[in-house]
């Protein structure tokens, strides 16, 4: 007996550290799990806390937390009142020999109560937060609409909660009736009721021997007749458990219904309102059939719906239950009958005297949509398109010929790529345009960031996320400079950047934030970071700025699980002072910090008291604009748009400010009000990141897709589009397209000195003559600025495509682009800008050649055309003084221009003569001697006509 307990007593020593050990693990385990859960909310907290915006992050899930707790209580305690209040009247009105578990029923009816509550608490609040906020910060537009007289912010901000409150209420009360059915079926279940019951039959001579049940209910064991025989039960229905059923379901019924009918009412308020977003016949917004039929017609099934609820009640107080039918039958027999009754008043009354039915609302439709898309202040002039173009002219708006852009984008990129990348893992993503002050002069420059491509670095975890950490510096030229071999005269270069210009100077050139930066790095590690290539040797760094996540084990241990990297948590190179920087892609970093607003695609950097910013449009939109037709682009389908925040990013810090530049827009207005802490005003921004903002393209092409019909203010002329306008077309490269906005800098009529524009031509519909030009101004307090200068009706002013035209029908022209095609090279057509110089038109369009053994476009050829002349020469200046001459007398339109009338210069001969050298020589490498005899008779011709010029 010792022995045993000896025994047991070592067994139970060694089962408790056993014991201590899986409770350990337990322990463990579970921490891992809870981590994992939280992991991604943990850290984009310590994200957002890093720039600052903890109180952004908070917002939301505050938010939720304020509509989903009382919604959830709510929900809870109402379903579980009334499943109690189910269970009551169940075990009252129904019979019963079955004794129910009342325990297990309570927790059951809690359970269900608690699942639906979290359900539709978690739902409200994440399905309608932000609706809710701007619900309760909902700030004015000033401006009613024309039908029911209420400001425009109750569609925008108000009327998109209230439809997904009516939809939370229905999807309660559907769960409701799930719950309802579900909880008859448990009761059912736990305490059947007796649906039968049973009576003796024996007749006169039967003996009865009852006894009393543990129930309590009376059972008849055996039953036998007098003459010893045994009897039979009779089986009758309990019609007092039935009835009590019914009545207990009849109850719950009349409560659904009423329910029912009220939220049929507030759905047909609801949907009068949608009555200004229709399109019928057209116009946009409600019309004569919307107004006169479809109104009367929902307010109508609201009354109905209030009236079907009152007598719900009375009829099934009165078990009347036939007459149920009466209002639900008339409700769809007006739903039908409206139906067709506004059919046939959009077809039989309204299209044949339309123009005078929908006159009025029509004229809604033009004014709501306008200021949905900030056309209502549209500055239109009119503009001569006079021909009296000179040298003296050329020569006084000089600023504007020196911007004129016959570098293009496309080339451009390919020539930094080319010649500006220095190594093979650099890239510049795309080129965009902005102005610098260069020898005192406003001056339209290029500029692209070289980032590091990560795809083209070796893919160890060290490189990736230690090693190659930033991009470096940017390549910038001006747009109206090219070399002398026809490519982009770069005046910001090479690694250190070198800037041949003042104003430019980058003096913290390295790019931790840009587009092509999608992966995340460790800084400040025992590995040094690569900072640039010198020569047969690499420069290395360590990283200054304050970006990044400092990384303590538990940090470690979080993002490792975030990113899914154990590397993370057993590299010797990440210290105490390491920090991760996550979320480095400024378009992907933006939008997660601020997800309620549209985003330009093409972010552009500038650089700004020797740093390099990264500049983002951001729009606020809206698809509940009244009256306003809707319009699909870039930023997706809306019916109201403004630019009214610029966002800019530190290339180095990642530094997020979202300046509010627009004060009149109510969006932005109620955004402000939602995130204090998170929108600045635009007074606040730095001077040197201010004056480099652009009027994006985007936002202008839709504002001229929209004006190309919304321009006309006359109702009678708008239903007959009796002046439709599309955008110009062009042809670029070798290909028709539709024009987009081109950035100038060029001296407005009602301007004292040269402005950074953008703008975009019309022609009529389905015509190729030029109507009219938008432009947006750009500079100081005029910026957002729209003017339209309109030109003469009874003049004929060349659109974009009749030029392009003039230049495929010029003999010299084209005979040269299918020399070049022959040859093995291919020609391509840049923009065609067309420029208003004092109140004329004028254009031109490069032409850029490319060899089939390099991918470096350079520029050959400037075009400029004017009235029916075409110059066509090496540089802008050559043609200009092809085209005007070389006096200041006024331009008869006969002048010397490429057409052919007028003798060819030497210094044109010249360069002829050297390119058909070239030419020979580049032939000759290649073998083709058929093509070399031809190089050297154009090359004699050349030489002959300079001889002859001698």
């Amino acid at each position: 007996m010792r022995d045993k307990k000896k025994s047991r007593r070592g067994t139970d020593r060694i089962q408790r550290p056993k014991k201590g050990l899986s409770f350990f693990v337990m322990v463990v385990v579970l921490i891992l799990v809870v981590l994992m859960g939280c992991a991604g909310f943990i850290t984009n907290w310590m994200w957002f806390d890093s720039l600052g915006y903890n109180k952004v992050f908070w917002t939301k899930l505050v938010t939720q937390l304020e509509i989903g707790i009382p919604v959830f209580l709510v929900a809870m305690l109402l379903v579980r009142i009334y499943l109690k209040s189910l269970k009551k009247h169940y075990f009252i009105e129904v019979e019963s020999h079955e004794i129910p578990n009342e325990r297990k029923l309570n927790i059951i009816s809690w359970v269900l109560s608690v699942a639906f509550g979290l359900f539709v608490g978690i739902g409200a609040g994440a399905s309608t937060w932000m609706n809710f906020k701007q619900f309760i910060h909902s700030t004015s537009f000033g401006l009613k609409d024309p039908l029911f007289h209420l400001d425009v912010s109750f569609y925008v901000f108000r009327l998109p909660f209230l439809t997904q409150a009516n939809n939370l209420v229905l999807g309660i009360v559907i769960g409701i009736i799930i719950i309802t059915l579900l909880y008859y079926g448990i009761l059912m279940t736990v305490r059947t009721p007796d649906f039968f019951e049973q009576e003796p039959d024996f007749g006169d001579s039967a003996t009865e021997g009852a006894g009393t049940g543990a129930s309590g209910g009376t059972e008849i064991p055996f039953i036998r007749k007098k003459n010893g025989k045994s009897g039979h039960r009779r089986m009758d229905v309990n019609h007092s458990n039935l009835e009590n059923l019914l009545h207990i379901a009849s109850g719950k019924m009349t409560l659904l219904g009423i329910i029912f009918y009220v939220m049929l009412a507030m759905e047909f308020m609801l949907r009068q309102f949608d009555l200004l977003h229709a399109h019928t016949g057209v116009v946009y917004g409600a019309g004569f059939t919307d107004v006169n039929i479809k109104l009367w017609v929902y307010r109508l099934i609201m009354a109905l719906s209030i009236v079907g609820a009152i007598t719900l009640c009375h009829h099934m107080h009165k078990k009347e239950f036939k007459k149920l039918v009466r209002v639900p039958a008339v409700i769809i027999v007006l739903g039908l009958l409206g139906t067709g009754v506004g059919f046939a008043v959009q077809n039989l009354v309204v299209s044949p005297d339309e123009i005078n039915k929908e006159s009025k609302y029509l004229k809604n439709n033009i004014t709501y949509t306008r200021h949905a898309y900030g056309l209502d202040s549209v500055k239109v002039e009119e503009f001569p398109a006079e021909h009296n173009l000179n040298k003296r002219a050329i020569n006084e708006n000089s600023q504007t010929i020196g911007n004129i852009r016959i570098n293009d984008y496309e080339p451009v990129q390919d020539f930094y790529n080319q010649t500006q990348s220095i190594r093979q893992y650099y890239d510049f993503n795309d080129v965009d345009i902005d102005r610098y002050t260069i020898d005192g002069e406003q001056t339209q420059t290029y500029l692209s960031a070289r980032e590091i491509n990560e795809d083209k670095i070796s893919s160890t975890w060290i490189n990736r996320h230690l090693k190659y950490t930033h991009g470096y510096g940017a390549a910038v030229s001006r747009v109206d400079a090219v070399t002398a071999s026809g490519q982009p005269d770069i005046i910001v270069k090479n690694i250190p950047p070198e800037s041949e210009v003042k104003d430019i100077k980058i003096t913290r050139p390295e790019i931790y934030f840009g587009e092509k930066t999608d992966d995340y790095i460790i800084v400040n590690t025992n590995e040094q970071e690569f900072d640039y290539p010198n020569g047969n040797e690499n420069s290395y760094t360590t990283y200054k700025g304050t970006a990044g996540i400092r990384m303590s084990f538990l940090n470690r241990v979080l993002f490792a699980i975030r990113e899914g990297s154990m590397k993370m948590l057993v590299s010797s190179n990440i210290n105490s002072n390491s920090r991760i920087i996550i979320n480095r892609n400024i378009k992907d970093r933006v939008e997660k910090i601020m997800p309620y607003l549209s985003y330009e695609k093409d972010p552009y950097m500038t650089v700004a008291n020797g740093k390099l910013y990264w500049i983002i449009d951001a729009y606020t939109t809206s698809s509940y604009y009244p009256y306003s037709e809707p319009y699909s682009g870039e930023v997706g389908s809306t019916n109201y748009i403004r630019n009214s925040i610029k966002v800019v990013v530190d290339a180095y810090n990642g530094d997020v400010s979202y300046y509010v530049v627009d004060q009149k827009d109510p969006i932005a207005k109620t955004f402000q009000k939602i995130y204090p802490s998170l929108f600045k005003d635009g007074s606040e921004m730095p001077e040197a990141i201010r004056k480099h903002i652009r009027y994006p393209n985007s936002l202008l092409k839709i504002q001229a897709g929209v004006y190309t019909k919304y321009h006309m203010d006359e109702v009678k002329v708008f239903y007959q589009d009796e002046d439709l306008w599309d955008i110009a077309h062009q042809i670029y490269g070798t290909e028709e397209k539709e024009m987009d906005p081109s950035y100038f800098i060029f001296e407005l009529p009602d301007s004292k000195k040269a402005e950074f524009i953008n703008m975009i031509p019309f022609t009529p519909k389905s015509k190729q003559n030029m109507t009219a030009i938008m432009m947006a101004r750009n500079d100081g307090s005029k910026y957002g600025q729209l003017l339209v200068y309109k030109f003469p009706k009874n003049k004929t002013v060349y659109g974009p495509m009749q030029i392009e035209a003039q230049i495929d029908q010029n003999t010299e022209i084209s005979k040269e682009f299918s020399l070049w095609n022959s040859s093995g090279s291919k020609y391509r057509r840049g923009d065609l800008f067309v420029i208003p110089i004092n109140n004329s038109i004028m254009y031109v369009e490069p032409v850029y050649l490319e060899a089939s053994n390099q991918a470096i476009p350079e520029m050959k050829r400037v075009i400029v055309a004017y009235g029916d002349d075409i110059a066509y020469e090496a540089t802008l200046e050559d043609a200009l003084a092809d085209l005007f001459g070389e006096d200041n007398q006024q331009s008869s339109g006969q002048g010397t221009s490429s057409s052919g009338k007028g003798k060819s210069s030497q210094k044109d001969l010249i360069r002829k003569a050297n390119e058909a050298y070239e030419n020979a020589v580049n032939a000759q490498k290649g073998g083709n001697w058929k093509k070399y005899g031809e190089y050297l008779d154009q090359l004699e011709k050349y030489l002959n006509q300079l001889e002859n010029q001698n």
